[in-house]
């Protein structure tokens, strides 16, 4: 019975979809305003060498072990836990990477509505002749007027569950391989007109030329914290995604692909920002605001700023829509799963629960901002919570699991591919699980707290 439910189970078709519909839930709006704002904030350079050495040392480690985790069962997060240690609490950490998936998903979309009003703005070309501090009402009216972000933001949800709706091989696995070429695309052209722009030099010595003078303690572990956030760490959906790997798949080689997918996309994303922003003399921390307000008054002094404005934001569309399809993903494989739901009952009632919460979430930043569930409103308790606390204890509980209660013996077999690839890395690999990985994910999630600060 058991093997007749996996016989039926849907699944990629090819390591080129794997590693597409992998990299675009890693790739989102992370890496495009995240990213480059965390750098900007620590030195640049110097930071960007400190992730580079975290992401492979510790980040494609962390993947590989949910991966793992998703192809050895061929189950949901809850399902997983559940089958490779039947009766025993490990399954309350697939709980808590699909809480994680439900509530990112709900406020992801909010985030992910604006980049659609923004299209349409740009269509308009209604960001001619704006100041910054007009770029900057305007957004606050738009948040504040809640009617149009709770529409935009359904809208995205709707083109979500579209795909999903049609499954792994011809909806997911199909749409990212549409979806990440362009948005490979339309970032590298980005990039390159930022940097023949006049006085763009200075933004790629800022990126490229490391000051490790300005490294402290407290950039190591953001640089660790971006990495776990970046590769959607301990949210379930790379053991989701894990979960519908071909068995004759390399693993390591498909992490690995993955994680550079991610990078290039997060550097790419701080040649086409920075370069722009010194160009223009804009500090390169400017946080958030970057996005929805400083980058349209750089576009509109920039030849065919039409053009590049309505890029940008097409390009911020895409990356959250390859995020939303994996969040929204987690949840549906584990109504249908667990619930013994089909796949469109599941995707209907997950996308309908989440977007009352999401709709919740958007109004709490405009009309309803007296919402609150603790200090602050709905929107920032979500995001705090799932960034904070779910993740980075999903993330730790995860690599513990793998690499000292999973069996080394069953870790090897999935690595390794039942024998058939050499593993050279796997005693550094097994180390990084049981030590490194640990003490850095709790030292992250410590200071998130602020319960340890250096």
């Amino acid at each position: 019975m058991e093997k007749s439910v996996l016989s039926q189970r849907d699944s990629f078709s090819s390591k080129i979809g794997v590693i597409a519909a992998a990299a675009g839930s890693a790739i989102g709006l992370g890496n495009i305003w995240r990213f480059p704002c965390v750098t900007g904030e620590n030195g640049g350079g110097a930071f960007l060498v400190i992730y580079l050495v975290i992401m492979l040392l510790i980040g494609v480690p962390v993947m590989l072990s949910e991966f793992i985790i998703g192809r050895r069962a061929q189950r949901n997060p809850y399902g997983a836990f559940r089958l490779l240690k039947p009766n025993q609490p490990w399954y309350l950490i697939g709980i808590l990477g699909i809480a994680a998936a439900f509530m990112i998903l709900a406020f992801y979309t909010t985030i992910a509505g604006w980049t659609l009003e923004y299209i349409y703005r740009s269509l308009i070309n209604s960001f001619s002749g704006q100041s910054v501090e007009e770029l900057k009402s305007s957004f606050d009216s738009f948040q504040a007027n809640g009617l149009f972000p709770v529409i935009w933001q359904l809208i995205f949800m709707f083109l979500t569950a579209l795909i999903v709706w049609r499954g792994i091989k011809d909806g997911i696995e199909k749409y990212s391989k549409i979806l990440m070429p362009l948005l490979f695309l339309i970032i590298v052209v980005i990039a390159i007109r930022s940097i023949t722009l006049p006085g763009s030099k200075e933004g790629l010595i800022f990126l490229f030329k490391p000051d490790f003078s300005k490294i402290t303690w407290e950039a190591v572990l953001k640089a660790l914290g971006q990495v776990f956030f970046s590769l959607s760490i301990g949210m379930g959906t790379l053991i989701t995604y894990g979960s519908y790997i071909n068995k004759k798949d390399n693993l390591t080689s498909t992490a690995l692909a993955v994680s550079g997918a991610d990078t290039f996309v997060a550097i790419m994303a701080g040649m086409a920002i920075f370069p722009a922003a010194f160009a223009f003399g804009i500090k390169p921390n400017a946080g958030p605001g970057l996005a929805f307000i400083t980058l349209p008054n750089i576009f509109q002094q920039m030849t065919g700023g039409y053009f590049w404005a309505l890029s940008f934001f097409l390009l911020l569309a895409v990356a959250a829509l390859t995020s939303t399809i994996s969040l929204l993903e987690v949840v549906v494989a584990y109504f249908s799963e667990e619930l013994k739901m089909s796949r469109k009952k599941a995707t209907v009632i997950a996308a309908g629960s989440t977007s009352v919460l999401g709709v919740l979430c958007t109004l709490s930043q405009g009309p309803m901002n007296y919402l609150k569930v603790f200090k602050d409103t709905l929107f920032d308790d979500l995001d705090f919570i799932s960034a904070n606390i779910l993740l980075p204890l999903g993330g730790l509980m995860i690599v513990i699991f793998v690499g000292w209660f999973m069996g080394k013996e069953n870790v090897r077999t999935e690595i390794t591919n039942n024998g058939e690839l050499k593993g050279r890395f796997f005693g550094i690999f097994m180390f990084i699980l049981r030590i490194v990985a640990p003490v850095a994910i709790a030292l992250v999630f410590l200071s998130s707290l602020e319960l340890i600060s250096f």
